[in-house]
């Protein structure tokens, strides 16, 4: 039998909850933002949490309402990022065990940051190569052990403790003397979506809500053409926090019974968007941010406009949910590197060279702009032949200069072809 869905009052119980446990994340104005866009946008801070994301709010309601005898037996949960940590921060909170599996491809930095918020209530488990071998080995271990399963997003529980994102906003903007047009939060298993459009539709019915999801794993809108969860062939695994191939089966009922009461619309938010808005976040508003945490944001900056807030007046109030900060450090090259093609900045072309003295040269000197950069030149010579295949990436100052490239590769005597961001070839350059 499906479970019941959640109702506000479930959300101001998992409020009452937490209240002793995550402090009201900070509600702030970015002017960044307001200033591209022509509206006034308000960031929900919830990378400043104690487990720099929402998640803890879901996994501590879940281990709250554990009976005496599931709390003796423990839980289990599998992941490799937020989740695992916000149960582990719930779990040391609540003095329950917990068993965490985490694939062998979790950065040695989760791991540590897991078992560090559960001390010794967190049992961290390596198993398999990716997250789904993890899911089974949790599930497994959940049926040997009579362990209690946190899962990510499709629980009452997880969706009543990710509504108070919703309820705190709410109050804090009544504080300010207003209250939301339009809300953009970011959705992968939609977990937050259908906690938060739990409280909206009681509470502030008509406002409007943009669900974003990223253009490599859009779930959600599937499912909404569907009528119910789908899943989808293949998902791009980039924003790890919001990459899933279906939505929850809870989730996607709580957000069915709301989009009556609000206005909700699917946004598909390139990943290479969402690496821009990373970057313009760390360097102009000091917010270190996930490719998740920064996909709500990014979804603002959409060519042409988000078109869920088309027609909302100059001005109008839009809070943007930050939804977590845990981004490693070794990701900033990739990060960098794709919101750069993304901007039309980079540009990689196979080019044949003949095999010659000076051909590198003419190259340099007849085709290449004086502000282009070559930052990656891959060459293979090959003695029985005239010509040698290179892979070259060009950096420029102006998406502009690039069809003055084009013109100079089309009148020399190179064979040029242009790589497109599409192509597999991209994983030889994008890691």
């Amino acid at each position: 039998m499906a479970p019941d869905l959640p109702t506000a009052a479930d959300v101001d119980r998992a409020a009452a909850l937490l209240g002793s446990v995550i402090p009201p994340t900070p509600l702030r104005r970015a002017d960044r933002l307001s200033a591209l866009t022509g509206l006034d946008v308000w960031f929900k801070r919830e990378d400043l949490t104690p487990v720099r994301s929402y998640k803890a709010r879901g996994a501590y309601t879940v281990l709250a309402g554990l009976t005496e005898d599931e709390r003796s037996r423990g839980v289990t949960t599998a992941s490799a990022g937020n989740h695992a940590q916000g149960v582990a921060f719930a779990c040391a909170r609540a003095g329950v065990h917990a068993t965490i599996f985490l694939p062998r491809t979790t950065p040695r930095q989760k791991r540590d940051r897991v078992a560090a918020l559960g001390g010794d209530q967190v049992e961290v488990v390596i198993a398999g190569d990716a997250y789904d071998d993890a899911a089974v080995a949790a599930a497994d271990f959940a049926a040997a052990s009579g362990a209690t399963v946190v899962p990510a997003f499709d629980h009452p529980g997880i969706v009543a403790g990710q509504g108070t994102v919703a309820a705190e906003i709410l109050t804090q903007a009544a504080e300010l003397g207003w209250q939301p047009d339009a809300l953009v939060l970011p959705v992968g298993g939609a977990g937050l979506l259908a906690g938060c459009l739990t409280v909206l539709a009681e509470r502030l019915p008509g406002v409007r809500v943009v669900a974003a999801e990223p253009s490599g794993a859009t779930s959600l809108a599937a499912a909404l053409a569907a009528g119910g969860p789908v899943e989808l062939d293949a998902v791009d695994p980039f924003v790890d926090g919001a990459s899933v191939r279906r939505v929850g089966d809870l989730t996607y009922r709580a957000v069915a019974a709301a989009r009556a009461s609000v206005g909700l619309s699917a946004a598909a938010v390139p990943e290479g968007l969402i690496c821009v808005e990373m970057l313009d976040l760390y360097q102009v508003d000091g917010i270190i941010a996930e490719p998740a945490g920064a996909l709500a944001p990014a979804a603002l900056r959409l060519a042409g406009g988000l078109p869920g807030l088309a027609g909302l007046a100059p001005g109008s109030r839009v809070v943007v949910v930050v939804s977590g900060g845990n981004n490693d450090v070794s990701r900033y090259a990739d990060i960098v590197e794709r919101a750069l093609v993304h901007e039309g900045l980079k540009h990689y072309f196979l080019i044949e060279f003949p095999q010659e003295p000076g051909a590198l040269r003419r190259f340099l000197d007849d085709v290449l702009g004086p502000d282009d950069d070559i930052t990656l030149f891959e060459y293979t010579k090959r003695n029985n032949r005239e010509t040698g295949p290179a892979l070259v990436g060009i950096e420029m100052q102006s998406p502009d200069d690039l069809e003055g490239l084009v013109a100079r590769m089309a009148d020399s005597r190179l064979r040029v072809e242009k790589v497109p961001p599409d192509s597999p070839l991209f994983g030889f350059v994008l890691s």
